[in-house]
């Protein structure tokens, strides 16, 4: 396929994306993108402060950019329940950016609803949120929800089975467990979405050096994670480009899984890319998608 860059995006003007995990990295690069199409950018985050500063540093590159913020605790079903409530408030809403997320957490440890967290923030807190703000999402003409996975979904180790790790906790292992959940709610998601307006697109990132590595726990693993960025890892702006292009693009299907086109698919111009084995099976997205309503206790009405 051709060359993409996101200086293809036409003007945004009158749309409204919200961009979970925006304070930094990929989410921040994403909304200064969008912000400067003329959209109109919700930040959501866990500290204030942090969502003002991004703000502020994103209107310093685009005078006159229109952003909100809102407090947003993925590892909080109140804090979540709290935030779609707001949004929902404040009108439609076209592109939801599933963005935000926790990796390689050295220790097993659990939300503040019990579940273990990499697997609670990522995915239910998702599932939960996206579920809630769907009213906003209804009242857009043709609403995105973009959620960001990763490579780490094609591992062995994301089979979704004993979903809160409590018979064996491995860091990257719940990691990739919830980025294969992102993959198979997305796809079952465009499923029930079937017939609507709206189109739900998975995305991975390719590779890159953002906070969500910075924040890798233990001295050796962040030694490790400094030379892979030197000498593999792209930079938050290339690795917006897969969630731009899904949000956007004209040709993107509900249900696709877009990437970079590089051939370790670290980097490059995004496109369609191959889905996990087994992330599209029928009854694998019905599981998930029941198993998600009941630990949440939200029942997900498309």
């Amino acid at each position: 396929m051709a060359s993409w860059t996101p200086a293809e995006i036409g003007d945004q003007t009158g749309r409204v994306a919200l961009i979970t995990g925006a304070n930094s990295g990929i989410g921040w690069q994403t909304a200064l993108v969008l912000a400067g199409r003329g959209a109109r950018v919700v930040l959501a985050g866990r500290d204030p402060s942090r969502l003002a500063s991004a703000a502020a540093a994103i209107r310093a590159r685009v005078p006159g950019a229109e952003l909100d913020t809102v407090v947003l605790d993925l590892s909080d079903l109140h804090s979540v329940r709290t935030a779609a409530k707001q949004v929902v408030d404040g009108g439609p809403l076209d592109l939801l950016f599933n963005n935000a997320g926790v990796m390689n957490i050295a220790d097993r440890r659990t939300t503040a609803d019990g579940f273990e967290m990499t697997f609670g923030t990522n995915h239910l807190g998702h599932f939960a949120f996206t579920a809630q703000v769907m009213p906003a999402l209804r009242r857009a003409p043709a609403a995105r929800v973009v959620t960001v996975s990763a490579i780490a979904a094609r591992w062995p180790s994301g089979e979704l089975t004993d979903l809160m790790s409590e018979r064996r906790y491995r860091p990257m292992g719940a990691y990739a467990k919830s980025k294969r959940a992102n993959i198979v709610f997305t796809v079952e998601l465009a499923r029930r979405l079937a017939g609507t307006p709206m189109t739900a697109v998975a995305v991975h990132p390719g590779a890159a050096m953002t906070n969500l590595q910075q924040e890798t726990q233990g001295a050796v693993a962040r030694r490790m994670m400094g030379l892979l960025a030197k000498v593999a890892m792209g930079s938050p702006e290339g690795a917006a480009w897969p969630s731009l292009y899904a949000a956007t693009e004209p040709g993107v299907r509900s249900g696709d899984f877009i990437g970079p086109a590089g051939r370790r698919q670290d980097s490059g111009t995004p496109k369609p890319a191959r889905l996990p084995r087994g992330a599209d099976d029928r009854a694998t997205g019905a599981t998930l998608w029941a198993d998600s309503e009941r630990l949440t206790g939200v029942t997900f009405t498309v």
